[in-house]
């Protein structure tokens, strides 16, 4: 439970993959997508998916994303302000 103390807990999903091409989100390969990890908090997610959007720099293929899963979960209650 929340006692609040916690901040809440708005968890983001970080992963990428390989596209077929640089105008569409389509993966070459759906097993070898990188699903990177869960994260709570936006700045968490934000943090990896950086660290691994800078390592793959070289690749104009491979991308990756994060998934505001805590929106997904509750549409009506997982609302935050946007960070972008």
């Amino acid at each position: 439970m929340n006692e609040g103390t916690e901040p809440k807990q708005l968890l983001h999903l970080v992963f990428g993959g390989e596209l077929t091409h640089v105008d569409r989100v389509e993966f070459k390969d759906l097993s070898k997508l990188d699903i990177v990890g869960i994260y709570p908090d936006y700045k968490a997610a934000y943090d990896a998916w950086r660290g691994k959007a800078q390592a793959s720099v070289d690749n104009a293929l491979m991308r990756y994303f994060i998934v505001h899963m805590h929106r997904l979960l509750d549409p009506e209650k997982g609302h935050e302000p946007d960070h972008h």
